[in-house]
Order: C-alpha cells, then sequence, then structure tokens
C-alpha cells in the first residue's frame, strides 16, 4: 500500500483519553527513516502538548483528509469519520459489543477501512497494545485498594502521578502484610503485574508452596490455563483442546479462593470457558479471597464480582458475597472489587510511548509493504463491506 502521509487523530471519547499513538520524538524518527509525512490534529487534552510536535518541525492540522492512514487510540466518534479513509484504532466491535454497533455501521456507510490493533498478530501473537501498562496499573490498583480496604496504607492514584518511575517510588515504600496473591494470566498483562509486584517486594512462590504453605511475608503465584481448568471427565489437560473446546473442562480455581487474600485477573478469558468463581462459590465459608483486581474486566463473565466497570476517578465498589449486589467497598462480607476497563490511560506518558515502540518496531515495516497478511487479517472493512475474516459480525451490524 501506497503511504505518503499518517494522521495522528484527536481522541474525542468521553471520558477523555490522554494518549497517543506515537509522540513527538517517535513522529521525527519515522519521518527520518521512511518517505512519509506525519501531521498532527491538534488536541487540548494529549498528553504530548501541540507545542512539543511544533517544536520538532511536525505539522499540526485540524484538515487531515490528505492523509493515507489516520492513527487513533479509542473509537472515533460516527459523525467524526472521514468517508473512505483507512484507520487504525481499537474499535471494540470484534465480540459485537453492544454499545459500538452504530459506530461499525457508520465505518460500512461511509466506505471506512477499519485496521483494529487488537486483531494485529503474528503467529497468534499480538504485535500491538497496551497490555503491559493495564498489568502494570491494575496491580498498582489491586494494592491499593488492599490498603484502603484493612486502613492500612495510601497510593496516590495513578493518575495523579507523572509517570511510571514515580509510581515505583510509591510503590516500593509499601509495607504488606503477610498476604496471598494469585495472579492469572501469561501476557503482557500478566507479566506489567509482575512488574508491580517486584516494585512491592512481593516474592514469587510455586503452586505447590503457595496452596500449602503459610508465609511470614506478601507471596505471590502466577497460574497459567491448566493450573485452573481440569478436564471435565477427569483425563489429561490438552491446551489447544481446551482453546477449541473449553466446554469439555471444568474450573479447578477453587482451591485457590480458599487460600488467597487478592486476585489479581490478567488472563484472557473466552466466550464459553469455565467460570473463576460463581455468585454460589463465593457465598462459601470457605472462600477467602478479600481483594479483586479484574484487570481483563469481563461484566458478567467469569468472575461473579464483576458486575460493573469502575472508573479512574472511582475505581473500586464492595460486592456482597451472599446477596450477590453491590456495597460500600470495604463491607464486612463483600468483596473490595477494581474494575478499571481503561487501566493504560492512568500512565499515558509511558503508555504512549511503549505504544509508539511497538508501532514502528511492528506495525510500520508492514504497513509500508505493498500487501502485508499481517495487516490485511487485521482489517474488519474496506469499501462499505466486511472483509472475510469479519463476515460474522454481519449479523451484528444488522442488529439480528
Amino acid at each position: 500500500m501506497a503511504v505518503r502521509q499518517i494522521g495522528i487523530i484527536r481522541e474525542r471519547k468521553t471520558p477523555p483519553d490522554f494518549r497517543v499513538p506515537l509522540s513527538p520524538k517517535q513522529c521525527v524518527d519515522l519521518m527520518k527513516n521512511y518517505p512519509v509525512k506525519v501531521v498532527v490534529e491538534p488536541s487540548p487534552i494529549r498528553v504530548f502538548q501541540d507545542v512539543e510536535y511544533e517544536q520538532l518541525g511536525i505539522e499540526l492540522s485540524e484538515d487531515l483528509s490528505q492523509c493515507d492512514v489516520l492513527l487513533g487510540v479509542k473509537e472515533v466518534p460516527p459523525e467524526r469519520l472521514i468517508e473512505g479513509k483507512h484507520y487504525f484504532f481499537f474499535s471494540h466491535t470484534i465480540k459485537e459489543q453492544p454499545y459500538n454497533r452504530n459506530l461499525l455501521r457508520s465505518i460500512l456507510e461511509r466506505k471506512v477501512t477499519l485496521t483494529d490493533w487488537e486483531c494485529l498478530e503474528h503467529n497468534a501473537m499480538r504485535l500491538i497494545g497496551f497490555g503491559r501498562y493495564a498489568g502494570i496499573v491494575g496491580a498498582y490498583n489491586g494494592i491499593k485498594a488492599y490498603g484502603l480496604r484493612y486502613e492500612l496504607f495510601e497510593l496516590p492514584p495513578v493518575n495523579e502521578l507523572t509517570s511510571l518511575v514515580e509510581m515505583k517510588k510509591y510503590i516500593s515504600k509499601v509495607k504488606l502484610p503477610p498476604v496471598k496473591i494469585v495472579l492469572t494470566g501469561r501476557g503482557k498483562v500478566a507479566h506489567g503485574a509482575m512488574e508491580t509486584l517486584a516494585m512491592a517486594h512481593v516474592d514469587q512462590v510455586s503452586v505447590e508452596e503457595f496452596l500449602n504453605n503459610a508465609f511470614d511475608e506478601p507471596v505471590y503465584v502466577q497460574l497459567d490455563i491448566a493450573d485452573y481448568n481440569k478436564k471435565a471427565d477427569g483425563g489429561e489437560f490438552e491446551r489447544y483442546e481446551f482453546y477449541r473446546r473449553p466446554d469439555l473442562y471444568v474450573s479447578n480455581f477453587q482451591k485457590y479462593t480458599e487460600v488467597a487474600d487478592v486476585f489479581i485477573a490478567g488472563h484472557f478469558w473466552g466466550e464459553g470457558a469455565p467460570s473463576f468463581f460463581t455468585e454460589e462459590e463465593a457465598k462459601s465459608p470457605h472462600f477467602n479471597i478479600k481483594v479483586v483486581a479484574d484487570i481483563s474486566c469481563d461484566i458478567d463473565g467469569p468472575i461473579a464480582s464483576t458486575i460493573r466497570a469502575s472508573t479512574i476517578d472511582d475505581p473500586i465498589y464492595g460486592f456482597d458475597r451472599q446477596s450477590g449486589t453491590e456495597v460500600k467497598f470495604n463491607a464486612p462480607g463483600s468483596i473490595t472489587v477494581m474494575a478499571v476497563d481503561n487501566l493504560p490511560a492512568e500512565l499515558p506518558l509511558d503508555a504512549s510511548e511503549g505504544f509508539g515502540e511497538q508501532f514502528l518496531d511492528s506495525i510500520l515495516p508492514e504497513l509500508m509493504k505493498p500487501h502485508s497478511d499481517v495487516i490485511e487479517n487485521a482489517t474488519i472493512s474496506r469499501n462499505g463491506q466486511l472483509t472475510k475474516n469479519f463476515s460474522y459480525l454481519q449479523s451484528y451490524v444488522e442488529g439480528r
């Protein structure tokens, strides 16, 4: 594809998001290495100010109609879509999210080519995203929630800090009691959470140690899917079978709920996979988890206590284990829930720079090729039609 001009669009979603796909310096690096011009739409809220782009010689313009490709982070309001253009952003449509049906309809009506960041993969591995920062901030917020619940310490909100470096200064001073933390996931989200746990001086232990030992210091265990799921018929766990036929498996997570104090959910959960714990299981007198930091934030999904998403300004709420209703975050008999669904937005500078590095390393080279399977496979629509990979969305678009 012939790309001569790339536009960086202004984020317009509410609540506001301060992130950007490329920092000023990264725009300069891009133009040094490729025969491509970058134009930036002015923004009053972006973490990098307009003047920072201007000072490096990057053009600012309200009109991006001459750009071949437009890059954003969050969904573009339907009325702001430029007809016939090629957009890259997180559309949140591939799981048929009802709240974005009209967006996808407008994309098709305006013959927009949409490539979704979430779908850019190579060998089934995602190439770009904010997962690391979701994990970093989610684990921090989980520890913060624990401190608030038991009035042990107070950590400042991450969005009031200037950077990851400043966040580390605060979290490294926390003195946690000998809590046991269970962390699910093996991807970038989980590894981001592990960075925060290391900052907080929480040691990693094995599954066997976690389940059977008491400790004098805070510890965590990292679980893979085979650690908390088992074959319903008692047979051997088979990873690829689990991905194809999750209905053949049941949850084996209960043993962790009986010994863990905190649950940090950094896994990917597919529709039809077993739950971690149900409302009924949370009622058990043996259920011990007091804080859930649900980074994955699947509403009405595999974690019964995640009954709604929380916000950056009001990140925690309580889930009453007996009634299954929302209560005060530190109410007796409750689980304190942190379920912010846009965690990387709390560290906009670091998250933007990390995202830009991934774009320059993995996506831009694909974008400059005459044809790229990586980009083609992540492209949802073209010329008013859904592409083959996403044809399943037709009934969603039609409201059926």
